[in-house]
């Protein structure tokens, strides 16, 4: 009940809109008022609600941590798209605004360029590459795109007169792709790393070559905040240097382009044939074990394509592809599939708490999904083998790293367990963590959670903007998606 009402104090105050003269306010100092007051994009590349009712994103984590490390709090504005952020940050209303590309801006100026990104043509799969470019240079089509994408199609139109554009000053790359996938627009021009995150949801776009060469991300400020600017450039040469970027990379970006376009659309069939038999049953999974169902069906899926009488040349079988011993131990017929999901459900609880106090989340969940796939003991040896090249044994990123090692004899031979086949569990962990996205998207979760509030981090929503990150699509789309 405190919970509810925290989140309904929270809605009354910042849920309700404002006029724009009264979001017009400059901000104190930073350094007066240890508040960092930071514009950001709601989107899958900045900032979301994600499946587990936590905030995420790259932008958020990277906010948080560098607020954390000055000990400051962080209060963030967000908004629907990144012309709107700039206007109010050149207004004075926040300290600094993030997730965009570093440019030439009056009376901005930019810390250290944390990721290259590139403007990306998309269209639909029904036309070839070739037939887009040549009607875009032609001029027999417009290209919708993006502000921050003005300069670099001016360049191209030094070559191609006939090449025309829209410029939505008011969007962002996924309502963008969302548009193209649904046939409202024939051709937009996106962020790369958008593109790259949204390509499985919208399995009927492609994603055609860069258009130019590479910008750089930054985080923008006002021209007379040189201390706020050192302090960034010390955080991001830290953030390399010990690794974090690295990993907060990989857990954003690093599965991505596991599942190809033929994959990704027979999932979303299934998703609309086959996954309403078994929903019932995920759920109660979820309500015996706390895991969500959702992962469990992405789990189910993955091992057997929700078929009860998958059985595989080493025996496993079933819905959850149980081994017999597994099956025993679960105390669960895995011929059944209603008892194969629970037992499967058990199992991952098992391993998870087998990690407890190991491993932080996300990455205890993919630790323990990749001991599913290869075996706790050949996971125990992974995480030996990082502690010994100096990685972190908690982290998925540094164990999938070192995990196909375990079939060369210079390294097998030293462990406990031997010869595994290793790079078997990072395919079989990034393909599921791309169907449990998906079916995020498409399937809401059993119950409402919402961001546990903090003292030291705000999330200010004034214009009501949905951030789950299973609000992005209506639910017709994934029933026309799978009709392609």
């Amino acid at each position: 009940m405190k919970r509810f009402l925290v989140a309904l104090s929270t809605f009354l105050l910042f849920g309700c809109g404002e006029s724009n003269q009264a979001r017009v306010q400059q901000v104190l100092p930073w350094s007066e008022t240890k508040e960092l007051v930071v514009l950001v994009q709601n989107g899958p590349t900045a900032l979301y609600v994600n499946a587990e009712g936590n905030y995420a994103g790259l932008e958020y984590d990277l906010v948080t941590q560098f607020a954390q490390k000055n000990n400051l709090k962080v209060r963030f504005l967000v908004s629907s798209n990144y012309a709107d952020m700039l206007e109010r940050l050149k207004r004075r209303e926040a300290h600094m605004a993030v997730g965009g590309p570093r440019d030439d801006v009056p009376g901005l100026i930019y810390g250290s360029a944390y990721q290259d990104v590139n403007a990306t043509l998309i269209f639909s799969s029904k036309v070839s590459e070739s037939a887009a470019l040549k009607a875009l240079h032609d001029g027999r089509s417009t290209l919708n795109t993006l502000p921050q994408y003005v300069n670099a199609l001016n360049k191209i139109k030094q070559k191609s007169p006939a090449l025309n554009w829209h410029v939505v000053p008011n969007g962002d790359s996924e309502s963008l792709i969302e548009q193209v996938s649904q046939g409202k627009l024939d051709y937009a021009l996106v962020d790369s790393h958008a593109a790259e995150v949204a390509q499985n949801y919208y399995p009927n776009i492609v994603r055609s070559r860069e258009i130019e060469g590479a910008q750089q991300l930054a985080w923008a400020m006002p021209e007379n905040d040189i201390y706020l600017q050192v302090l960034i450039s010390g955080f991001f040469q830290q953030q390399v240097a010990d690794g974090t970027m690295r990993r907060l990379h990989d857990r954003y970006y690093g599965h991505v382009n596991r599942v190809d376009q033929l994959d990704a659309l027979a999932y979303l069939g299934r998703i609309q044939s086959t996954l309403p038999r078994y929903k019932e049953w995920f759920q109660e999974a979820e309500q015996r074990t706390g895991l969500d169902w959702r992962l469990i069906a992405a789990l189910s899926y993955q091992e057997s394509h929700w078929n009860p009488d998958a059985v595989s040349p080493t025996g496993v079988r079933g819905m959850m592809m149980l081994t017999n011993e597994t099956a025993q131990r679960m105390n669960v017929d895995r011929t059944n599939p209603y008892e194969s999901i629970i037992g499967g459900a058990k199992y991952i609880q098992l391993l998870k708490e087998t990690l407890a106090d190991r491993a932080p989340e996300p990455d205890r969940t993919w630790l323990a999904l990749a001991a599913y796939n290869i075996g706790l003991g050949h996971l125990i040896d992974a995480r030996t083998l990082a502690v010994r090249m100096k990685k972190d044994p908690n982290s998925w990123t540094d164990v999938k790293s070192v995990l196909p090692l375990l079939r060369k004899p210079e390294y097998f031979s030293t462990l406990k367990y031997g010869y595994a086949r290793g790079g078997e569990p990072v395919i079989f962990v990034e393909s599921l963590q791309s169907y449990y996205d998906i079916l995020a998207r498409f399937q809401p979760p059993s119950k409402t959670v919402l961001p546990m509030p903090s003292d030291s981090v705000i999330v200010h929503n004034p214009d009501n903007l949905q951030l789950e990150i299973n609000s992005v699509l209506n639910p017709m789309a994934v029933e026309k998606l799978a009709s392609l």
